[in-house]
C-alpha cells in the first residue's frame, strides 16, 4: 500500500482529505440552519423544527429535497449565463476558502506519505484565504445585475458595497497577528501560540491583540451579512435583496455560501487568536509528525 501511495499520492492522500472535508463542512452547514432556527424559536417561545425526525434533526434533509424538486423559474430578460453562474460562483469560492485552514499538526504520516491535516499547507495561506473570500462579492453583484429586476439590482449594490467596505477593516485587523507570528502560513501562526507567558498566561494572539480581534469580529459579521448587518435582506424595501429572483436549489446555494463564509471566518479567527483545538494536536519536539500531544499546550522545551 505504501508503494501504491508513493505512486498515486493524490488518490490515496489528497482526494480522501478533500472528500472528508467537504462532507463534514456541508453537513455542518445543514445543521447550522437547524441550530439557528431552533435557537431563534426558543427565544421567541416557539418549538421550531420538530416534526421531521427526533427534535427535527432530519429537517435539513427535508429542506434539501424540497429545494431540489421545487419549480425553478428564470426571469424574463435575465442574462442567463450570469444568472446561472452567480450562485455557483458564490458557493464554490466560499467552500474553496476552507482548503487552507489547518485542523491539526503541520504534517502527519499516511501510508508512508507526509501530509498536512488540511487540504493544503501554503506559505502564503493567509493571503490565499483573503484573496478567495474577497472574490465572493462577484457572485453577489452578478446575481443582482443579471436578474433584470430593480429590487435585485439595488440589493446587489447594497450588499456588494457593504462587503467591499468592511473588507479593508477585516484585512487590516489581522496585520498584528501576522507581525507577531512573522509568517503568512496558517499552520505556523497556530504553532507560534504554543506555551505560556510567565508560566500561566497562554501565548494566544487574542490577549495582546484584543482590539484587533474586536475589529475583526465586527468586520467579519458585516462581511458575512449576518445580523445586525443583514442590510441586503431588507424585506420592507428590497424584498429579499440580490437573491429575490432566485428559487429552488440556486436560492439554497446562496445561503450555503453565506454559512460557509461564516464557518470559515469562525475557524480562521479561532486558529489565529486562541487555537486551543489545533494546538491539542501539536507534535512535540523530536517526535514523529503524527504523534498526538495529549495536553492542550506544550512548553517551549518541546515536552508535552
Amino acid at each position: 500500500m505504501n508503494e501504491f501511495a508513493a505512486q498515486h499520492p493524490i488518490l490515496v492522500v489528497a482526494l480522501p482529505k478533500i472528500v472528508v472535508l467537504l462532507f463534514v463542512l456541508l453537513t455542518a452547514l445543514a445543521y447550522l440552519t437547524w441550530f439557528e432556527r431552533k435557537v431563534v424559536a426558543h427565544i421567541q417561545a416557539r418549538w421550531g423544527p420538530y416534526r421531521v425526525g427526533p427534535h427535527g434533526l432530519l429537517q435539513p434533509l427535508a429542506d434539501g429535497l424540497k429545494f431540489l424538486f421545487k419549480e425553478d423559474p428564470t426571469p424574463m430578460g435575465a442574462d442567463k449565463l450570469a444568472y446561472f453562474l452567480a450562485p455557483f460562483l458564490a458557493l464554490s469560492l466560499a467552500i474553496t476558502s476552507i482548503a487552507v485552514i489547518p485542523f491539526g499538526p503541520k504534517e502527519f504520516t499516511v501510508f508512508g506519505q507526509s501530509t498536512p491535516l488540511a487540504s493544503t499547507n501554503l506559505n502564503i495561506g493567509l493571503l490565499i484565504l483573503f484573496a478567495i473570500t474577497s472574490m465572493g462579492v462577484y457572485g453577489v453583484a452578478l446575481a443582482g445585475w443579471s436578474s433584470n429586476s430593480k429590487y435585485s439590482l439595488l440589493g446587489g449594490l447594497r450588499s456588494s458595497a457593504q462587503m467591499v467596505s468592511y473588507e479593508l477593516a477585516l484585512t487590516m485587523s489581522v496585520v498584528g497577528v501576522v507581525l507577531m507570528a512573522g509568517t503568512f502560513n496558517l499552520s505556523e501562526i497556530v504553532l507560534s501560540q504554543q506555551g505560556f507567558h510567565w508560566g500561566f498566561l497562554p501565548r494566544w494572539n487574542l490577549i495582546p491583540q484584543v482590539l484587533g480581534f474586536f475589529l475583526f469580529f465586527i468586520a467579519a459579521v458585516a462581511e458575512t451579512n449576518r445580523a445586525p448587518f443583514d442590510l441586503a435582506e431588507a424585506e420592507q424595501e428590497l424584498v429579499g435583496g440580490f437573491h429575490t429572483e432566485y428559487a429552488s436549489f440556486k436560492f439554497a446555494m446562496f445561503f450555503m455560501a453565506e454559512y460557509s463564509r461564516a464557518s470559515v471566518i469562525s475557524l480562521f479567527s479561532e486558529r489565529s487568536c486562541s487555537p486551543r483545538l489545533a494546538l491539542s494536536f501539536a507534535p512535540s519536539g523530536g517526535s514523529s509528525p503524527g504523534r498526538v500531544c495529549l495536553n492542550s499546550f506544550r512548553d517551549r522545551s518541546g515536552s508535552c
